[in-house]
C-alpha cells in the first residue's frame, strides 16, 4: 500500500509538507503523560511525534485503509493505534495519565472535537490542532468581534487559545478549497465555573442563537424571573460583547432569580 485514498466522508486532506508537518508538532510545550493523535492518516505528523515521545503516542483513526498504512509504517505503534470514531472514544477509561491532543482534525467534526475536549477538559492539559482558518479565527477571537461566538466562549473559560499560524492550500493532497490555521489551546487556572455550568452553557448557546439581538431578548427562552434582572447592564447588551467572566455573571444572576 503506497498511499491512502483521501475520502471526502471523512474529511481527509492529508498534509504534504514536511515543514509544516515539524512545526505543528514542535507547538506541543512540555508534555507529560499521553500524547493522542486524532486523525493520523498518512502518519506524516505520526512521524515527527514517534520520533519525539516513542510509545507515549497513541493514535486515532476511523478509516480502516488508514489504520492498516500506519500499521505497516509505523510497527512499534501497532498496539497504540486505537480503531474508531475519536468523538465516541472513552479517554477517561482508555486513559490513566493525562492526555495531550494534536492532529490534522477533519474539519467537518472539528466543532465536535472541541466539544469532546471540553467535556473531557481536566485530562486534556493542551491541544495543538490544524482546523480551517475560519474556525480557528472564531474559536481565538475576542470579545467585542463579530467572529465571537459559542465556541470562542466556552473554550476560553477553560483554555488559554494563540493562533500560531495559517497554512495554505497547496499543501495539502487534496488541497482543500480554503485555508487552514493551527491553534494550541492551554488548559488555564479554572477547575470550575462561578455558577450552575449546565445553566451557564446553555445561556451562551440560546444567546448566540440570536447574536443581533440584545441579552434581554435572547434569555426569554430561559426559564427566570424577568422582574428581577430587567434593568441590568447586560441586559441591553449584544452576546459578543460579554467576555467569559461576564457570562459566568449572567449566570449568576439568571440561577439566582428563579421563576416565581
Amino acid at each position: 500500500m503506497s498511499r491512502v485514498r483521501a475520502k471526502k466522508h471523512l474529511g481527509q486532506h492529508f498534509l504534504t509538507d514536511r515543514n509544516i508537518a515539524r512545526k505543528i508538532v514542535e507547538g506541543l510545550k512540555e508534555v507529560t503523560g499521553i500524547v493522542l493523535e486524532v486523525g493520523p492518516g498518512m502518519g506524516v505528523l505520526t512521524e515527527f511525534l514517534f520520533e519525539k515521545y516513542g510509545k507515549s503516542l497513541y493514535l486515532s483513526e476511523i478509516d480502516n485503509e488508514s489504520v492498516e498504512y500506519l500499521k505497516k509504517h509505523f510497527p512499534e505503534l501497532k498496539e497504540n493505534i486505537i480503531e474508531g470514531d475519536f468523538l465516541k472514544e472513552d479517554l477517561k477509561s482508555r486513559f490513566n495519565s493525562k492526555v495531550s491532543v494534536i492532529g490534522n482534525f477533519p474539519y467537518n467534526i472539528s466543532s465536535q472535537i472541541f466539544f469532546k475536549i471540553l467535556d473531557n477538559r481536566n485530562n486534556i492539559p493542551q491541544v495543538v490542532g490544524m482546523i480551517q482558518k475560519e474556525v480557528a479565527e472564531r474559536i481565538a477571537a475576542k470579545p467585542g468581534s463579530k467572529i465571537y461566538g459559542i465556541l470562542s466562549v466556552l473554550l476560553k473559560a477553560f483554555y488559554d487559545i494563540e493562533y500560531m499560524f495559517t497554512v495554505n492550500e497547496n499543501v495539502f493532497s487534496p488541497p482543500p478549497k480554503v485555508k487552514s490555521a493551527v491553534v494550541r489551546l492551554t488548559r488555564n487556572n479554572r477547575e470550575n465555573l462561578n455558577c450552575d455550568e449546565g445553566l451557564f452553557f446553555r445561556i451562551v448557546k440560546a444567546t448566540f442563537l440570536h447574536r443581533r439581538k440584545t441579552i434581554r431578548n435572547t434569555i426569554k427562552m430561559i426559564p427566570h424571573n424577568f422582574g428581577a434582572v430587567a434593568q441590568h447592564k447586560f441586559m441591553s447588551k449584544r452576546p459578543e460583547q460579554l467576555s467569559v467572566d461576564e457570562f459566568e455573571e449572567l449566570t449568576l444572576l439568571i440561577q439566582n432569580n428563579p421563576v416565581q
